[in-house]
């Protein structure tokens, strides 16, 4: 795999198809499988950081452009603004700069669900919109508990590594306005942080604290 460090914020590499099938993955998978994709981009990214120190937390801008021998892919980080759910995205574009909260979430939902470009409109991709937050603290997640208009989410909670990770779903039959979703993450960004630990990780090595229902099951024990 080739790693070229562009800036700071931002690393580009290159890995053939050849390479990406000596580390176990179908080339074909990659593309319809979310999971096996999944794990080889944390694969390479693990490598990436290993090589260059790119040290990623917090979400990622993700563009994967698909060449005759492999794929070139450039990731971005797109920091957050402790002052409030502001996003700082380090990306060419100057105008994302002026874009309002609603739609710079709008922006980085787009990249980091769909990073690929793939239509919408593929089965591979109809699923519920999922994220997953980490906290440093558990004060701040008892503070997110007590915040109205979250519960209709599906959450589990997690801790690993010294530090906590709520899982969050957003059901696509109960949220089907775009702007609720939005909404409801501006919030949840002002409490934890974009998590690049994948939620399967978190099923094999982590500690499930809550299984479901968080903030109702912390507000009954920290009132």
């Amino acid at each position: 795999m080739e790693i070229e460090r562009i800036n700071e914020n931002t690393v580009k590499f290159y890995i053939s198809y050849m390479d990406i099938e000596e580390r176990g993955f179908d080339r074909e998978e990659i593309w319809y499988n979310r999971d096996r994709s999944e794990e080889l981009f944390w694969e390479m990214m693990d490598e990436v950081h290993a090589e260059e120190e790119f040290a990623v937390e917090g979400p990622l801008w993700i563009q994967v452009q698909a060449l005759e021998k492999g794929l070139e892919v450039l990731v971005t980080k797109a920091q957050l603004s402790k002052d409030g759910p502001k996003f700082e995205l380090p990306l060419p574009n100057d105008k994302l700069k002026d874009l309002p909260v609603d739609e710079r979430i709008e922006e980085l939902l787009d990249h980091q669900f769909n990073p690929k470009g793939i239509d919408d409109a593929d089965p591979a991709f109809e699923d519920d919109l999922e994220f997953l937050l980490y906290f440093k603290d558990f004060e701040d997640v008892i503070s997110l508990s007590k915040r109205p208009g979250i519960d209709r989410v599906k959450t589990s909670l997690y801790s690993y590594d010294d530090k906590y990770y709520l899982y969050i779903e957003f059901p696509e039959q109960d949220f089907e306005d775009e702007e609720e979703i939005d909404n409801i993450l501006s919030v949840l960004l002002e409490y934890g942080q974009e998590s690049t630990v994948t939620i399967h990780r978190l099923d094999e090595y982590g500690n499930k604290i809550i299984e479901e229902d968080v903030f109702s099951i912390i507000r009954k024990h920290f009132s």
